[in-house]
């Protein structure tokens, strides 16, 4: 049975014939007929599980967009991003489990209850104030659940590593475990690249990928490595950056200088020097910025 929302004292619920509501009601029409009788025997097919990949795919979609696209994109891709959740909440209804209402319901309370400046009488008068307030409450109600109540928890395992090194690293310092500046992430990733370079040299993978380096040697630069890129990762985050937008965007430049180099030389790339390559790279970045 479906019941209305609990509206908390200091909200007030938008106008019903507010047109976000009325698209957002069509919305749930649509897909009510979708997975109805007749509807499409596609949706009615899907699953909650077998729709869950549709989420990181689409929000994946919609990021690119964001970044990289205008606002006709960005508006198809967060509508992909919505119907998909508003189908698996009505595949969630016909299995007697949860549905939109719920989900809507219980993302408000959060809201609500994490933006006690807000919907309350808490002072947090800039973004840092509100996000060791955040990290606190979410603290608290982990707690209350007897879950993990590490300063660490609630950052997702299948997070893209880069962006959950960033989550990490901002937990990290909400707790208090952080460098006085910029200068001290700087100097640990000159600290791991330091280590890096001696895990190298012991094992001679510096001068040669194909050197016999023992096992221990290889997961020693292989430690060090991965050491290197977290804090290159947290230096991002200290500097209020996405690790994950950056490594994005140096991809990128990278295909595109390698495609403007590839379009400028004068035969095959495997029968070109490297020397003739690292030229065409120069004019492809001198070019291309």
């Amino acid at each position: 049975m479906k019941t209305a929302p609990t509206l908390h004292a200091s909200e007030t619920p938008a106008d019903p014939n507010d047109p976000r509501v009325l698209a957002l009601a069509r919305l749930v029409g649509i897909v009510d007929r979708l997975r109805g009788d007749p509807g499409c025997p596609w949706d009615k097919q899907q699953t909650v599980l077998s729709m869950a990949p549709s989420l990181i795919e689409e929000g994946h979609e919609a990021q690119e967009a964001i970044e990289r696209k205008g606002d006709g994109e960005i508006v198809e891709e967060c509508g992909d991003l919505l119907m998909v959740i508003a189908l698996i909440a009505r595949i969630g209804e016909d299995e007697r489990r949860f549905d939109l209402g719920r989900v809507a319901q219980a993302v408000s309370d959060k809201l609500v209850r994490r933006h006690p400046h807000v919907f309350g009488d808490v002072d947090a008068r800039d973004p840092d104030a509100v996000l060791k307030n955040w990290e606190a409450i979410k603290k608290a109600e982990r707690e209350a659940k007897a879950e993990d109540a590490s300063a660490l928890a609630g950052v997702p395992v299948a997070l893209p590593a880069l962006q959950r090194s960033a989550r990490v690293s901002s937990k990290a310092v909400s707790a208090g475990f952080a460098w006085e500046s910029v200068a001290g992430a700087v100097a640990k990733l000159r600290e791991e690249q330091r280590e890096l370079d001696e895990a190298l040299a012991a094992s001679g993978l510096d001068r040669d990928a194909r050197a016999a380096a023992s096992g221990e040697q290889r997961a020693a630069v292989e430690a060090e490595l991965g050491d290197v890129l977290l804090a290159g990762a947290f230096l991002a985050q200290y500097l209020k950056m996405d690790p994950e937008r950056l490594c994005r965007e140096a991809l990128f430049r990278f295909e595109k200088r390698f495609r403007a180099m590839e379009q400028d030389l004068p035969g095959p790339m495997r029968e070109q020097t490297l020397d003739v390559l690292m030229q065409a790279w120069g004019r492809a970045k001198r070019k291309l910025g």
